[in-house]
């Protein structure tokens, strides 16, 4: 199974909005831009909501029927381990292999010593095409690197293999997620984190790797916008050295994960890729969801009580929501509204306030990082949310379409 070189996640924490999300794919391929959709859900995410990898799969399948898609699309079982894959299995054609968590662990010594001889080779001064300055890399340099790196390129291997054996060494996408470490890689990590992902068998479509700066849910991109330009044209670089020097799959592209509305960057990736003619696949979190809510205070009535009662118990319940999202979400809980105050907007108020749209004096980021991680709240609502996404689903697939082709297509994969 060979993935597209465009491929776009689409997460849907409640699973209402396929088609929605398909009309943005179909939009952009109308206008000569091919992009394949890719829904994704994390074992997190099913747990809080009560949904199954199944559920996924059974919306995909059924906006492709409906919408009459003939291209590819693929289901992702997103940051899954071994703990958790095997649910995963048979729904998903995509998978998200996270090992961050096992970045910096202690590997085995014999993997190390085989791990620094296979690149010793690399020893000196290294030139790669399309990168300013020469690589200087060290034995020392090789032993740090694979002491960081190796156990989680080892376990990465461990799962591929595991699902390999269940589906089918083909039938499948393989990406390696190592985007939630404390430190972006460089690129000299990159390239040797590549060998021993070749070396370990796998056959790596996407890598997600750490870029500098912060990746917050649901807002733009915090830091050096000339410094994350720097990194991912040399990340790109380096894949495409490495594609040729390990054999590693002709299509390995970058991921960028938590990559919804990281409008300042866009513009450097947007160009990024046409240099290189490169590939690219975005994840776009929970743009959706947050889309859903706009929807709801759209449609006024019940949808816009709803929009508010779930603001409200998510300022209440801040604490055991943030916890999870820490690393990625930055809220100034001074700058957060009072419920009362929120009780007297109408829906044109609440929407924007919530949409990010920097241009508009009411957008106000604290609130939308504080909704995006209080899609807990409206699993706890059961029928009652669910009713509301199919009552006024005309007016959330408006905005969950216009999302994700005006705010995010357009801007990247589009002259």
């Amino acid at each position: 199974m060979k993935l597209e070189k465009f491929s776009f996640g689409i997460g849907d924490r409640f699973a209402h909005q396929g088609k929605a999300q398909l009309a943005a794919i179909i939009k952009a391929k109308q206008q000569g831009c091919n992009i394949v959709p890719v829904w994704n859900k994390s074992n997190r995410e099913h747990s809080i909501i009560g949904t199954r990898p199944a559920d996924v799969r059974i919306e995909a399948d059924a906006a492709v029927k409906v919408l009459g898609w003939k291209d590819s699309y693929y289901v992702d079982a997103d940051h899954i381990n071994l703990n958790n894959v095997d649910a995963f299995i048979d729904s998903s054609n995509f998978f998200t292999l996270d090992v961050a968590d096992y970045i910096s662990q202690k590997c085995d010594e014999k993997d190390l010593k085989t791990f620094i001889a296979a690149n010793k080779k690399f020893i000196g001064s290294l030139e790669i095409p399309n990168i300013e300055n020469k690589l200087n890399i060290t034995e020392n340099d090789l032993e740090k690197i694979g002491a960081k790196f190796l156990l989680a390129v080892k376990k990465a291997g461990e799962i591929y293999r595991h699902i390999a054996e269940k589906k089918g060494s083909n039938n499948f996408v393989t990406e390696i997620s190592m985007d939630e470490s404390n430190q972006p890689q460089s690129p000299v990590e990159m390239l040797f984190i590549l060998s021993a992902i070749a070396t370990e068998g796998i056959p790596a479509q996407t890598i997600a790797p750490k870029f500098t700066g912060r990746f917050n849910k649901g807002v733009d991109y915090v830091g050096d916008i000339k410094q994350f330009e720097k990194e991912f044209n040399e990340d790109i670089a380096v894949i495409n050295f490495a594609i040729k020097e390990f054999g590693l799959p002709a299509n390995l592209k970058l991921s960028i994960h938590s990559g919804s509305d990281k409008f300042s960057i866009y513009a450097p990736i947007k160009n990024a890729l046409k240099r290189f003619n490169a590939g690219l696949h975005l994840k776009t979190a929970g743009t959706t969801w947050l889309e859903e809510i706009i929807g709801l205070a759209l449609a006024g009535g019940c949808g816009l009580d709803i929009a508010k009662e779930i603001y409200e118990q998510s300022l209440e319940h801040f604490d055991q929501l943030a916890a999870p999202y820490a690393t990625v979400i930055d809220i100034d809980n001074s700058k957060l509204p009072e419920p009362d105050e929120v009780a007297k907007w109408d829906g044109v108020k609440f929407a924007k306030v919530l949409r990010h749209d920097q241009n508009c004096k009411d957008y106000n980021p604290n609130f939308r990082q504080l909704i995006h991680v209080g899609y807990k709240i409206a699993a706890k609502m059961g029928h009652c949310y669910i009713e509301a996404l199919e009552k006024y689903e005309d007016t959330i697939a408006t905005t969950v379409t216009e999302n994700i082709y005006d705010r995010h297509i357009k801007k990247i994969f589009i002259d």
